[in-house]
């Protein structure tokens, strides 16, 4: 029977001690690990890179869209508002309720008619002639087509330029107030008389011959505005003052 020898000492250690690495395997290892590191780091890098490139791109184009939208429904709002503030402002009630300067200017609502508001405004003013007469003297006449005269300057004129125009058709003081003083001058007279100094009146305001038409022309305003219907009030009163004298 044989028996196994007997391990001694120097093979036990020869046999726990693993054989030592090349140099050449651990430079090798070192480089490949030096590698993989330095490819890592790149690819982090250029990842990082074209994250914050494309936030940077994202948040500058944004940025440009945002302000151009900006500046561009600024500046619209801006060119419309200033449009819709040079368009002229329509006589209507709402308009004319606003002010009670309007109220006055606009013949207190003749004025608005659609058709003629001349002669509108100025059958108001010989209906309302006929009735006031009932209480007023040619005195308190006087006084009430003066003032209404020279108020009506400043009136009408208030109301022009709220309106955005020099004349506008739907202000009718002026006639309203001229023609309180063709109806003072020839009164009394019957019916047909009135309407002849109604239709003489509306000839001479709507044609305005010279040279009532220069007067139109070279004063603006309320003095212009009131001014050339008291021209044609005088020359209404000349023709029928003339007709009266020939006949």
């Amino acid at each position: 029977m044989q028996t196994d020898p007997t391990p001694t000492p120097a093979d036990n250690l020869s046999g726990s001690v693993l054989p030592p690495a090349a140099p050449d395997d651990r430079a090798a290892g070192a480089m490949t690990g030096a590698t993989a590191g330095a490819t890592a780091g790149a690819t982090a890098g250029t990842t990082a890179g074209t994250a914050a490139g494309t936030a940077a791109g994202t948040a500058a184009s944004t940025s440009a869209s945002t302000s151009a939208s900006t500046s561009a429904g600024t500046n619209a709002g801006t060119n419309a508002s200033t449009t819709a503030a040079a368009l002229p402002r329509r006589a209507d009630v709402q308009f004319m309720l606003t002010h009670p300067f309007h109220i006055i200017s606009l013949g207190f609502g003749s004025g608005l008619s659609r058709i003629a508001p001349g002669t509108a405004g100025t059958l108001f003013a010989w209906v309302t002639f006929d009735v006031l007469s009932r209480y007023l003297t040619v005195i308190d006449w006087g006084l009430l087509i003066i003032i209404g005269y020279v108020a009506g300057i400043g009136i009408t004129g208030f109301t022009a330029r709220k309106m955005q125009v020099d004349d506008p058709s739907a202000i009718v003081w002026d006639e309203i107030v001229a023609f309180w003083l063709v109806m003072l001058m020839v009164t009394p007279v019957d019916f047909n008389g009135k309407l002849a100094a109604f239709l003489t009146f509306r000839f001479f305001d709507m044609v305005k011959p010279p040279p009532i038409r220069y007067f139109d022309r070279r004063f603006k305003g309320g003095f212009g505005i009131m001014f050339d219907d008291l021209v044609a009030a005088f020359f209404t009163l000349l023709v029928i003052a003339l007709w009266r004298m020939s006949v």
